[in-house]
């Protein structure tokens, strides 16, 4: 891999749709929501580790969660843990990232991937990856990541894909036509049937000089803001007042939005096209989706957990606990099951989405202490 190549990994957001086990304490990338032995956090640094070494690996996280993370990933270095008083969204997140190591590396190549998400193709995911790597290099474009769709779904966004752009070393990449929000299940269906659409993973690979000329243009309060951080970066003392000085007015914006979608405008994004097993890890259906039978399991219900007993009868579905309770399941189909010290959740993967709305009736009631 290009030795100038960087990789971000944004390690925030709060996960509510896998309540309980994700907390705002505990996230779920710090968390084996899949039963692999490995948190997502981990697993992500599992698939980066093999394109960059860890000296040009960095992770931007919330400050509560730095020792968390600094925990889980041995091999990274403390300065390379950025960290954020809250959670402001991905374009300060990795603009600031970008920032800090534009600084160190003026040459450098940066490639966001999220600590949450999942992919089964490891192998796919490193050949897509150094395509972009080198489609970014060649053109001084933005590239980005779409997932070939397996089915209509409503819960991402889409790229759409134009002409094949015959880069060399960069077999796949076509021109960004543009991209769309999150579309209505009719909608969904004709960009899938298609086959001009790809869904929007979040993954973007460009030179840090490109990334921020793009953020200077489109977000000119949010660029001096995070340069007047970065100036003082190595200055604890003077980063600290500064972060508490500009940090809480930053607007909330998706790199998508400030980056992305104006580039693709302007005809300077590129999409790699990728199908290697990805997931978001949104809810506890994609968890029960994702999760692999066990050689010789017999049981419909996939448990996760070191602890986790279960006795079901005639019952399909995803277990978790981190109790010693026994859970006992009969003629449930594609139940969903959270056990826990302070909460018990019961949910049907076919409202997986709606552990949300449960959040928000929890912190009706005030129980904070359970968020």
């Amino acid at each position: 891999m290009n030795p100038h190549f960087h990789a971000v990994i944004p390690a925030g957001g709060s996960g509510t749709r896998l309540w309980p086990v994700s907390r705002e304490a505990t996230p779920k990338f710090l968390h084996d929501v899949l039963g692999l032995g490995r948190t997502l956090l981990q697993s992500t640094w599992d698939r980066v580790i093999p394109l960059v070494d860890a000296d040009r690996t960095w992770v931007v996280t919330g400050t509560s969660h730095a020792h968390a993370v600094a925990d889980q990933l041995p091999q990274l270095r403390s300065d390379r843990i950025i960290t954020e008083p809250s959670p402001k969204d991905s374009a300060a997140a990795i603009g600031l990232a970008a920032m800090l190591i534009h600084d160190t590396d003026p040459q450098a190549i940066i490639g966001s991937f999220s600590a949450d998400h999942s992919i089964t193709n490891v192998a796919e995911f490193h050949d897509v990856i150094g395509q972009a790597v080198t489609a970014a290099e060649q053109t001084g474009d933005i590239v980005t990541i779409g997932i070939t769709p397996t089915y209509p779904a409503t819960a991402y966004g889409y790229i759409k894909t134009g002409s094949h752009l015959g880069i060399p070393g960069a077999y796949a990449a076509r021109r960004a036509a543009a991209f769309v929000e999150k579309p209505a299940a009719s909608v969904a269906r004709t960009y899938v049937y298609s086959g001009s659409y790809r869904w929007n993973a979040g993954m973007f690979i460009a030179t840090t000089e490109a990334l921020l000329a793009v953020l200077a243009e489109q977000a000119p309060e949010l660029y001096a803001a995070l340069r007047s951080v970065a100036d003082v970066w190595h200055d604890e003392q003077a980063r600290e007042q500064q972060l508490a000085e500009v940090w809480s007015g930053l607007e909330k914006r998706a790199i998508d939005y400030v980056v992305a979608e104006p580039a693709a405008e302007a005809g300077r994004v590129i999409v790699v096209p990728g199908d290697f097993g990805w997931d978001d890890v949104g809810d506890f259906d994609s968890v029960a989706k994702l999760r692999q039978p066990v050689p010789g399991e017999s049981s419909a219900v996939y448990a996760i957990g070191e602890e986790c007993q279960i006795v079901d009868v005639d019952t399909s579905g995803v277990v978790f606990s981190s109790t010693d309770r026994l859970v006992a399941l009969v003629g449930l189909d594609d139940v969903v099951v959270v056990d826990t010290d302070d909460v018990l959740l019961v949910a049907s993967r076919s409202h997986a989405q709606d552990v949300k709305a449960a959040v928000s009736r929890v912190a009706e009631l005030g129980r904070q202490d359970l968020l």
